[in-house]
């Protein structure tokens, strides 16, 4: 299958490919995991076909997702698209039923909105930035606040900046009741003596994307906070993140893509998508169960981290919401 055929059956189909060197690709076998799943960190927006993406999402089975919306990157993209993705994802799963002998009983999966100033855009910091996010964050399809936190991985904006806008998003969530997505790398001293400092939202927190070790994570869990592991824990080189999801309590445990990044294998390297969070569900499985688990104990744990997932971010507007209307 060439490039442009890649491109073509992507229009109408749910199958994953994997595109080779020479530009021809191949179908690549999914899990049948016989659950729903929540994709708990996406970025819909930055997608070549959200609603593409969503249909195929629906198709294997991922029930539920929270996309991440920065508002001083992306202003009301998101806000302003997400039912026109939504509707045209309810066509196009449709046409996916070769899964199911051509009965294709798919759901395009509920999605629910996280809002907040990624560490990156942290020297983009106004008053007007804060109105904008305060006033979005009054939005009832918003269920989080988030992605917010440090990165000194990349620097992209100064350190100083960075903890004071983290510890203003903190309080703007205490403020509005809602849970708070963490996005830390390479920060975790600071991040956690600034949670410590501002205090633990009692509405729940999310480290995403965790790819620390197993010592880190367990102060986070003892302070009560939910983990979410995305495709680096498919990584040859991912011991680290294995032994720490064995660290998390499956009622802890959530799953995720960060997608468009981050791919799993065995599509790493290409784009990652929502629907590609059954391959991180299956490793998942594996490390925490064990390769022994029968198919019983892989559903009970996967239902576990689906009922994580909608406890934490797919909860009821909160009053603070709710006044604002």
């Amino acid at each position: 299958m060439t490039r442009s055929d890649l491109e073509a059956a992507a229009l109408h189909d749910e199958h994953f490919r994997k595109v080779k060197k020479d530009g021809s690709a191949q179908i690549v076998n999914a899990p049948h995991l016989l659950a729903p799943i929540a994709d708990s960190h996406a970025h819909l927006q930055l997608l070549a076909d959200p609603a593409l993406a969503l249909a195929r999402a629906g198709a294997h089975q991922i029930a539920f997702i929270e996309t991440i919306v920065d508002v001083v990157e992306d202003g009301s993209v998101t806000f302003d698209d997400l039912a026109g993705w939504t509707k045209r994802a309810q066509l196009l799963v449709r046409q996916m039923g070769s899964l199911c002998c051509g009965q294709a009983p798919y759901d395009v999966p509920q999605v629910r909105i996280a809002c907040g100033v990624h560490p990156h855009n942290a020297k983009d910091w106004t008053d007007e930035v804060e109105r904008e996010l305060t006033w979005r964050l009054h939005d009832l399809r918003v269920s989080a606040l988030g992605e917010i936190g440090l990165d000194y991985h990349y620097d992209l904006s100064p350190r100083e900046a960075q903890q004071r806008v983290f510890a203003r998003q903190l309080e703007l969530a205490r403020e509005a009741g809602l849970p708070v997505i963490l996005h830390v790398r390479e920060a975790f001293e600071d991040a956690y003596a600034i949670m410590q400092e501002v205090g633990w939202d009692q509405a729940g927190v999310l480290l995403h994307c965790y790819t620390s070790d197993v010592h880190e994570v367990a102060r986070w869990v003892d302070a009560g906070c939910f983990v979410a592991f995305g495709g680096a824990l498919t990584f040859a080189s991912s011991d680290a993140i294995r032994e720490a999801i064995r660290a998390v309590p499956p009622a802890r445990l959530l799953l995720e893509t960060d997608a468009p990044y981050m791919a799993p294998v065995p599509l790493r390297g290409q784009a990652c998508e929502p629907a590609q969070v059954v391959f991180t569900a299956e490793h998942a499985c594996a490390e925490v169960l064990g390769d022994e688990a029968d198919q019983e104990m892989r559903v009970r744990l996967l239902a576990d981290t689906y009922r994580n997932a909608l406890g934490l971010l797919d909860r009821p507007p909160t009053a603070w919401q709710r006044e604002g209307e």
